[in-house]
């Protein structure tokens, strides 16, 4: 038999080099598994129409064009609000409520993590309660309240209900509990630091990765939202609407519609990309204790 040598990690376990290489290849294969979908929809979009419903279908592009873009790019200009109007609202919907969300949500976990009031453990368990309850649940009752403050057909039907999403509120709460020492911020208020003070130049620092990875969720729902019962008005909706209404030009659309789902793609993708390489960063250097 041949010997097999052991050597200490970095993660200071000794292991032999066919075990680290049995991890990385699992670790490589499974990625590359996880990347197909993302490979096949990009694939179609540079894929003739004739190409597209090749049988059996073909996975990777033969002959590549951008033909399915240019069309995208034709139907858009023809539509009664520009492109640039879609995009427009798309953008400030999203940025708005990404970071309306992350602030408050923020501000209400950190009173509930780290101050004692009365009925703080009922008021967190109600938050826990709401994330059992699905969008299609709450969508009427939604509507109801929404339109009895006339918000309909506004911006406001949209940015508001994101601010107050329950996800992210329990995301914030339980990651300060973990990572906030209480030392730390009994120091800060002994040295006269405000409770404002402390929030933004102590707590939220140390837990950038929650809110980073906050981002990324609110982006993205976000980023599709389709907005088809709040919002009559052409000028005020959304690009994944507006990209939906080509796929309902049948079979004729199907590689622009493709070319449509990849340019949605790309946004979130790009936004997820930037903000991982953060949240690893950070949670490798916030091993703080107390």
């Amino acid at each position: 038999m041949l010997p097999i040598k052991l050597y200490r990690s970095k993660s200071g376990i000794k292991r032999s080099f066919f075990a680290d290489f049995g991890i990385y290849l699992f670790l490589l294969l499974f990625g590359i598994f996880m990347m197909l979908p993302m490979v096949y929809a990009i694939s179609n979009a540079f894929k003739p129409l004739e190409e597209i419903w090749y049988f059996p279908p073909r996975f990777l592009v033969i002959n590549p064009t951008l033909e399915n873009f240019r069309e995208l790019m034709i139907v858009m200009s023809d539509s009664w609000v520009p492109f640039t109007r879609y995009a427009f609202n798309t953008f400030f919907i999203t940025v708005v409520g990404t970071v309306g969300h992350v602030i408050i949500a923020s501000m209400c976990a950190y009173v509930l993590s780290k101050h004692k009031f009365p009925g703080q453990g009922i008021m967190f368990s109600v938050v826990v309660l709401s994330l059992m309850f699905s969008g299609a649940v709450t969508q009427i009752p939604n509507f109801m309240i929404i339109a009895s403050l006339g918000w309909i057909d506004s911006y406001k039907a949209l940015i508001i209900p994101a601010f107050a999403s329950s996800l992210g509120l329990y995301l914030m709460k339980q990651f300060m509990d973990q990572m906030i020492p209480d030392a730390v911020l009994e120091s800060a208020r002994m040295d006269g630091a405000s409770e404002w003070h402390i929030f933004w130049k102590v707590a939220m620092p140390m837990v950038k990765p929650a809110w980073l990875t906050l981002i990324i969720f609110s982006m993205q729902g976000l980023w599709g939202i389709g907005a088809n019962h709040f919002i009559q008005s052409e000028e005020l909706k959304t690009l994944n609407y507006a990209l939906s209404q080509i796929l309902a030009g049948g079979i004729a659309r199907t590689g622009t519609g493709s070319a449509a789902a990849v340019m949605m793609m790309i946004v979130p993708i790009i936004v997820f990309v930037i903000s991982q390489s953060k949240i690893i960063e950070t949670m490798s250097a916030s091993g703080m204790k107390e």
